[in-house]
């Protein structure tokens, strides 16, 4: 067997290195090359032949690697015109043109408007198929044709792709259509003459990805390609890339400083890539479009696609999804909106837009550009630009240096990415408002700093959740998303990341961090740090294993799991934390979100509030306060807080109350019991307790370890906390004292209830959301 493999290796290695010593390099005028005849390079590493591709029978004339034993072709020349048997010729001209015939019919030919003189056709060592006058040693300059003006599917080291704009002839690559098929596919790559030119891969008509301008150092949309790819086409084989830009030509190329390598750029049908010969087999490393970002106007108009992020797409600051619905359900396709119209484009405003700096980027889609290439200041760049109302946005158009040209985008931004690394700099126009607010932003690390609160590395953070997989996801809510995560050490941890399209996020994530990261008792949830990176604000927190309680009381399945004991044990958890809230914390503190989904479960189903984001906090004695902004959710708020936008310690007994009720009917306070069309949770328990029928609220899946006394001590309690006015309701601390005592309880007065069907729809002009919207849960589900 042994001996076997060394006889096939060495016939294939001698098939390798061993050039044919028959085939000429070249032919002259008048001489011609028969199907089975080939061409050889001086070298032995090319061979112009007649082929078939795959399992195809039509014959084409190529040229391929003579020393490769694996069919690569690099150039076709009747890719569009197969010849249908063996019986082609090729031949030189005495003017200087290669004609390929096929039984006296033309099937492809040169067009050459230089003058040719004993011209010869010579198949070169880098590929190029050329014709030259025999006397002209000239290279580039002497070549009456040569095949690198007309590429097919591939690239090869020292291949111009681009324009000669002398002779107004396009470098362009196209695919194969298939493997047997090698006439032009579905995708092109190549180069647009805009103002700012750059490179697009084209599914016919329709820009597929863009690689971003030339920006002095590389392609702006290749800033993060990793060093550590073997097969990267910056990095292997020692290579240089190459962009020209002037008069006469635009054009990208690569060359190999080491000469033995074997590389190539080809399309595909699906894409790009870099082949490297190693190992007796082509490597393919896949350059663009790699991920989703890579995707031509992925996230639309004034979004940025970032893949560290989940989801990838995040509008830019400043911008709002412009179909919110859409984007919920991850079609980013109409991408964003302004949040705050332009000065410039607003009548009777005198204030001057500004710009925000977004640093790591690859640059929008440049065909509504205008470039400067002698501009040297930006600070000149930024007044053009703020002069034209048309102009969105500007940049250095090179930072290869200290950073020159000046670039202005007009018209919509689109196809943005954010790197982790690289990337340029760009300048965004803006409402001046909108930049206040943002520098404000900025500065949020600063507001950190004297918490003595850890602060978490964003990678961290991102290790922690897969880089906020949606598989993690375990929440969703009005201020963002929240993300179960794991730690190095193992630890679990719940992050609420902060949603960038939320118009009130930062004042409630720094309300949440200033008023938990010193508050300590086993009923709230415990704030473990936070994390300020770019755009990113992150709350971590401990994970609660069981998730919120509202998956259990309003769940049929999950509802049998909690009986009377553990609802009882869970109710006074609650007070017992509002109570630490309400007095024994160092600041008096007014929770004004307190629900079922705020209330969180560990794993012996122990409760802890959480979400502190819409919470205000009082020193000294007082007890009260006033906004002309509610906030909170619909159905557990206060009258007196809904209608009036005062809110107090009993603001927080009344959705204690609520909540109670809840926990002990298994039925959310919008939802009608027993088909009663006119009444709410508390209405219906009102009525059913001048009834005398209090029996009837308490859940049929825990009648039976049900401690009747203690239910009903709960639902007097409840009452007592949801009547109508605030100086009527007991304090959190009388509260606790009434639920574990069988003292004789006041009656209750008429709660403050909505005699009335409650709308699922909150009233936009008073409340933040509805019961169904959880403004910012860490539950476990």
């Amino acid at each position: 067997m042994d001996i076997l493999f060394f006889m096939i290796m060495s016939m294939v290695i001698s098939y390798i290195i061993v050039p044919s010593i028959l085939a000429s390099n070249s032919i002259s005028a008048s001489e011609s090359l028969t199907d089975g005849k080939t061409l050889v390079s001086k070298g032995g590493q090319f061979e112009l032949v007649f082929f078939s591709p795959g399992n195809s029978t039509r014959r084409y004339l190529g040229i391929w690697y003579k020393q490769i034993p694996i069919q690569k072709v690099v150039w076709v020349a009747n890719r569009v015109n197969p010849i249908n048997n063996t019986l082609g010729i090729l031949t030189l001209t005495t003017s200087g043109n290669l004609m390929l015939r096929q039984n006296d019919s033309l099937v492809w030919s040169t067009t050459s408007a230089k003058q040719a003189k004993k011209p010869m056709a010579e198949l070169l060592d880098s590929g190029n198929l050329v014709i030259r006058n025999q006397e002209e040693t000239d290279p580039e300059g002497g070549y009456l044709w040569q095949s690198f003006d007309y590429p097919c599917d591939t690239i090869l080291p020292g291949m111009k792709l681009g324009w000669d704009l002398r002779n107004d002839l396009e470098r362009r690559i196209t695919s194969w259509k298939s493997p047997d098929d090698p006439s032009p596919g579905d995708l092109s790559w190549g180069l647009v003459l805009h103002n700012y030119p750059e490179f697009y891969l084209m599914n016919g008509a329709v820009k597929y990805c863009r690689m971003g301008p030339w920006n002095g150092l590389q392609f702006s949309g290749l800033s993060d390609r990793k060093q550590s790819s073997v097969y990267d086409l910056k990095y292997v084989a020692n290579n240089d890339l190459n962009y020209v830009s002037n008069k006469d030509e635009m054009f990208y190329s690569f060359t190999l400083k080491n000469s033995s390598a074997l590389v190539t750029i080809t399309i595909t049908q699906s894409s790009f890539a870099i082949s490297v010969w190693k190992d007796t087999k082509w490597w393919q490393n896949e350059v663009t479009p790699a991920s989703f970002c890579e995707l031509y106007g992925a996230c639309g108009p004034y979004a940025s696609c970032t893949l560290a992020y989940a989801p990838a797409c995040q509008c830019l600051r400043g911008f709002i999804p412009k179909s919110p619905q859409r984007w919920a359900i991850f079609d980013w396709s109409q991408g964003c909106v302004r949040n705050i119209s332009l000065s410039c484009n607003t009548p009777h405003v005198d204030v001057d837009d500004e710009f925000i700096k977004y640093m790591g980027l690859k640059v929008p889609d440049t065909t509504h550009t205008l470039l400067y290439e002698n501009i040297d200041d930006l600070g000149l760049c930024r007044t053009m630009c703020l002069n034209n109302c048309s102009c969105t946005a500007f940049t250095n158009s090179d930072i290869s240096g200290k950073g020159s040209g000046c670039v202005m985008w007009f018209g919509d931004l689109i196809d943005i990415r954010q790197f982790d690394s690289g990337g340029q700099n760009l300048y965004i126009r803006l409402a001046r408002e909108i930049i206040d607010k943002s520098k404000a932003e900025d500065n949020i690390e600063k507001h950190l700093e004297d918490m003595d609160l850890p602060l978490f590395n964003l990678q961290t953070i991102s290790s922690a959740t897969n880089n906020f997989s949606l598989n993690n996801k375990i929440g969703q809510g009005g201020f963002g998303s929240v993300y179960k995560g794991k730690l190095a050490d193992g630890q679990e941890i719940a992050v609420k990341r902060l949603s960038s399209n939320s118009g009130q996020g930062i004042t409630e994530f720094l309300t949440e961090v200033k008023l938990i990261a010193k508050l300590q008792h086993r009923n709230l949830v415990k704030l473990l740090g936070c994390c300020v990176g770019g755009q990113e604000k992150l709350l971590v927190y401990e994970y609660m294993v069981n998730g919120s309680l509202d998956s259990f009381i309003f769940d049929k399945i999950n509802g049998k799991l909690l009986e009377w004991p553990q609802r009882f044990h869970i109710i006074f958890g609650i007070a017992r934390g509002l109570v630490y809230l309400h007095q024994d914390s160092r600041l008096r503190i007014i929770h004004r979100d307190l629900k079922a989904s705020n209330v969180l479960l560990d794993d012996k189903l122990n409760p802890k509030i959480s979400d502190f984001g819409m919470a205000r906090s009082f020193g000294g004695d007082q007890i009260e306060g006033n906004t002309n902004r509610v906030v909170g959710t619909y159905g557990y708020m206060a009258p007196e807080y809904a209608v009036d936008g005062q809110f107090s310690i009993k603001s927080d007994v009344f959705s204690f109350g609520v909540l109670l009720l809840e926990i002990i009917c298994g039925n959310k306070n919008r939802a009608l019991c027993h088909g009663n069309e006119t009444l709410n949770l508390v209405g219906y328990a009102w009525a059913l307790w001048r009834e005398g029928k209090a029996l009837e609220l308490i859940e049929s899946r825990i009648k039976e370890s049900c401690v009747v006394s203690e239910a009903l001590q709960c639902i007097h309690v409840s009452l007592l906390c949801v009547q109508q006015y605030p100086e009527d309701r007991p304090t959190m601390t009388s509260v606790v004292q009434m639920l574990g005592s069988e003292m004789e309880l006041v009656e209750p007065k008429e709660p403050g209830f909505f005699p009335r069907k409650v709308s699922d729809e909150p009233n936009q002009n008073e409340i933040s959301s509805n019961e169904e919207l959880t403004i910012t849960s860490l539950n476990g589900r």
